[in-house]
């Protein structure tokens, strides 16, 4: 027996008749071709994520999103009011459990621990852009994790344009117990992506926050707090666990048509945070209960970004409720848009 004919099967026998590979490659097109029933994701439930934190990596956190030597609840563990920064648990979809750098590539597709969800196409991480986030407190978090934590994680939403396609997640983050701490709904935005011919399919069994009421046109902010990111900030944020290299490795941003590096879209969320809780909260770590927006564009780091914030009247539980809308001040081009907040009014900072 030759090496070219394995087990008596000679290489004529092995391949199969034109007109069955034909019909076979016919049947392959015809069958990834065929529109995916997009509804088939709505509900997916993703495998639970364990995830746990310490001291440093609330101190790494806060320093990511622009947190200053006297902001010592955040920046100091042995201040009596230390405590994680109320949008923290954001990042722990990225970060899991690891202590080390993760894989986001890895992290970001399909696999063991992400398993595909039925009903959609398969997305390219590299053309995968965040564009909304929100997460609600309910109670305190720890300063330290005990084994145990994990985040439970669904779709919630998905809804198909010209030009792609848009999956809205929800997790929750709960302690050993099943006790839920923090709600977290998140869109992304698979650029290029179809699924059904005209791209029509919207459906959603939940959502973020939304405003109970909209701030009118020409009115003034009540806080405007102006506030520059370091050119380095993207090298801080990304220790915190989203190690995504659009945001280190200036040929992706390019091949991504976006110029270069662009800071995290969760930093500037947080930088948002700050100036709420600052402006509106006192700096108080248990006054921002809820906080949500829309990431409409990327900022460049070093950009100085301001944040303008209305008060629009009384939120849940004895809080304040407040829109707000972060842009660049060079530019005037808004990058965080549509922001709503909850928080529990205290004596304003008086380095604000």
């Amino acid at each position: 027996m030759s090496p070219s004919q394995p087990l008596g099967i000679s290489v004529s026998q092995a391949l199969p008749h034109p007109c069955l590979y034909h019909n076979l490659v016919g049947a392959i097109r015809m069958l990834t071709s065929m529109p995916l029933d997009l509804s088939q994701a709505i509900g997916f439930e993703y495998p639970e994520v364990p995830v746990s934190w310490t001291r440093r990596d609330l101190l790494i956190y806060s320093v990511g999103i622009g947190a200053k030597k006297d902001d010592f609840a955040f920046v100091y563990e042995l201040d009596k009011s230390f405590a994680a920064f109320p949008t923290y648990p954001v990042v722990l979809s990225f970060k899991g459990t690891s202590e080390d750098v993760v894989d986001f590539l890895a992290l970001a597709s399909a696999g063991a621990n992400t398993p595909q969800p039925p009903g959609l196409p398969t997305f390219d991480p590299n053309r995968m852009l965040h564009v909304s986030q929100s997460i609600e407190n309910y109670k305190k978090l720890p300063v330290e994790s005990d084994p145990g934590w994990k985040l439970t994680r669904k779709i919630i939403g998905v809804h198909e344009n010209k030009v792609g396609i848009v999956v809205d997640s929800e997790s929750i983050l709960v302690d050993p117990k099943g006790v839920a701490y923090s709600r977290m709904t998140s869109s992304t935005f698979n650029v290029g992506a179809k699924a059904t011919p005209g791209g029509k399919f919207s459906k959603a069994i939940g959502a973020a926050p939304k405003a109970s009421k909209q701030v009118s046109k020409g009115r003034k902010p009540d806080y405007v707090v102006t506030e520059a990111t370091l050119e380095e900030q993207a090298l801080l944020y990304r220790l915190s666990g989203d190690y995504n290299a659009l945001h280190m490795d200036p040929s992706v941003g390019k091949k991504a048509g976006l110029g270069g590096i662009i800071l995290h879209g969760l930093s500037t969320f947080g930088f948002a945070a700050r100036a709420i809780l600052n402006a509106v909260g006192g700096g108080e770590p248990s006054a921002l209960k809820t906080i949500g927006s829309r990431i409409t564009s990327p900022v460049v780091p070093g950009e100085t970004l301001e944040t303008s914030i209305w008060e629009v009247g009384p939120g849940p539980n004895d809080t304040t409720e407040v829109a707000f809308e972060t842009k660049d001040v060079k530019t005037g081009k808004v990058r965080l848009g549509g922001g709503i907040a909850y928080v529990t009014k205290k004596s304003i900072k008086a380095k604000l």
